[in-house]
């Protein structure tokens, strides 16, 4: 866990950009900063820059890592993944709550322009001014590919989300209110471009664990080719990603809990096993949490709160004779069940073949045991009865949401890093573009090379659609994938939540509309010297 990237970025560089966002052009005002963390000072060397970079993977991670279900978590409620299990007002009706003043409307909106592109531009800006001192070209370009990486992260997702948005490639020096929304197709060819510049001068190893390297840059441009239906070019930059020499698929036990029972897929998301420094060489990028450690997480309320989302309210359930039966163990942590799977993700999906292994009791924790030394039914197995919710106190949870909290049980969040990107997707990536390129066996051989890791049996190249890769999806990537992006870009998320979601309420409601967020309602006002359309149905 040592050598990790600095991920921290410090006050002063939150307040710099602060600072140039908001500069003055009276000349009465102008100063020369000698004594702080101005841009101006800092932004003159490779070294400055590379202080600057933390900032956007700081930013990256504040993303998911702020804790709260109706932010990040947004992307997976009421989707095709299930509901709301926790009693709490979250997104259940999308006709009262996805609203353009929603809690994740602004979030998504704000991270974007508020946090990561003005981030992202001020180290482009400042990287090409005569003042920045550089050894060579490459070591500039090094540095602006990793800013420009993030720039087209941002704008893929706030595209996929919001649909028309504004492209916005440098720092405002002063107020601006006429900002216009870009189309769609504009917002693309822009992050195209920007990961186009990436691939070629992003290292192929990274210097130090969870730095963005040339496969992530191609991993996600393959997602934009697609998107913008080049599908030959998204063959080409997967089949890049997969033949780079640098990742390769696990199928073989490894990492901290190889002696222990368990499964290769286990393996992938324990506790010192993300990153290639635990031997994991399917990552292609990697969230760095590093709990109170320099440069780490310092602050238990901003952990991984995979667990906190996914993760069984079981701790309160209730024995037969409605006493308490559980309690909080280590490993199983707290969770809170925002997050609560429905029965196509639970069974349908692994019907053909329950001896996947990601079904496996490994992966899939289908049985729980009474664990309070108080109840008479102590280690006996939980079964249905009367005083049991089972959306909300006991369902079948998906393993690798577990892991020890370094914050203790209670706290309810884990700090094992956060798999981005693995090549098992790059894989998924490759097989959607040869299916909408019309070669179906070749997307069944992509999707068998996932199949035959999981002994699963192969698919065929008859059943190959869209869909049949959206559960593929489902049973490799649960919980990594943010699922409302995915349906979004496939074109998929009305039909799959009318078809699955399986909760009357999100189902009745869910309109061809919801398929993007509404603009934010303060960018709306906020922005007078150009009026802005609403999306429609809002």
């Amino acid at each position: 866990m040592k050598n990790r990237f600095n991920v921290l970025i410090g006050t002063f560089t939150t307040l710099l950009v602060l600072l140039v966002s908001q500069a003055c052009k009276d000349s009465v005002l102008d100063e020369k900063p000698l004594s702080f963390l101005s841009p101006d000072i800092t932004l003159v060397n490779n070294a400055g820059f590379q202080s600057a970079i933390t900032a956007l993977h700081q930013g990256a991670r504040e993303l998911m890592g702020i804790d709260d279900s109706n932010t990040y978590w947004s992307l997976y409620l009421a989707t095709d993944i299930g509901s709301i299990g926790v009693r709490d007002v979250l997104l259940r009706d999308y006709n009262t709550q996805l609203t353009p003043t929603y809690t994740a409307v602004n979030w998504f909106w704000e991270w974007g322009y508020l946090t990561m592109l003005p981030r992202a531009n001020q180290i482009i800006d400042y990287a090409q001014r005569p003042t920045a001192v550089w050894k060579d070209d490459a070591e500039k370009n090094a540095v602006l590919a990793e800013a420009r990486f993030f720039r087209a992260y941002t704008l893929n997702l706030l595209t996929n989300l919001y649909g028309d948005v504004p492209i916005i490639d440098k720092v405002a020096t002063e107020p601006k209110v006429d900002y216009k929304r870009d189309a769609r197709k504009d917002v693309l060819e822009f992050a195209k471009a920007d990961l186009e510049f990436a691939s070629q001068w992003l290292p192929l190893n990274e210097p130090q664990g969870g730095r963005i390297v040339k496969n992530a840059a191609d991993h996600l441009l393959t997602e934009v080719y697609i998107s913008l239906g080049n599908y030959d070019k998204a063959i080409e930059t997967a089949t890049a990603v997969i033949s780079s020499g640098r990742n390769q698929l696990m199928t073989s036990r490894f990492g901290t809990t190889k002696a222990q029972p368990g499964d290769v897929y286990s393996d992938l998301f324990k506790d010192g096993n993300i990153n290639r420094s635990g031997g994991n060489l399917e990552t292609l990028w990697a969230i760095q949490y590093e709990f109170q450690t320099p440069g780490g997480v310092s602050v238990a309320g901003i952990g991984k709160p995979w667990l906190r989302c996914w993760g069984a309210r079981y701790f309160d359930a209730r024995d037969p004779d409605n006493a308490s039966g559980m309690v909080i163990a280590d490993s199983l942590g707290r969770g809170v069940s925002w997050m609560r799977p429905n029965n196509y993700t639970l069974y349908t999906i692994w019907k053909d073949d329950p001896a996947d292994m990601r079904n496996s009791g490994y992966n899939i924790r289908r049985k729980w045991y009474y664990n309070n030394p108080a109840s008479k039914y102590y280690l006996q197995e939980v079964k249905y009865h009367v005083n049991l919710d089972t959306l909300y106190h006991v369902y079948p949870a998906f393993r690798k949401i577990e892991g020890l909290s370094l914050a203790g049980a209670a706290n309810g969040r884990t700090f094992s890093d956060w798999p981005m990107m693995r090549l098992a997707e790059t894989y998924l990536l490759r097989a959607e573009a040869y299916l909408l390129k019309g070669d179906k066996q070749k997307a069944a051989d992509d999707i068998n090379v996932l199949r035959k890791r999981a002994n699963a049996k192969p698919v065929l190249a008859a059943q190959v659609d869209l869909d049949y890769i959206l559960d593929e999806r489902l049973r490799e990537l649960i919980i990594e994938e943010p699922r409302r992006l995915t349906l979004n870009r496939m074109g998929k998320t009305a039909e799959r939540i009318r078809k699955y979601n399986g909760f009357s309420a999100t189902m009745t409601s869910v309109q061809d509309r919801n398929v993007r967020y509404p603009i934010p309602q303060k960018f709306i006002d906020a922005n007078f010297g150009l009026k802005v359309a609403q999306n429609p149905g809002y």
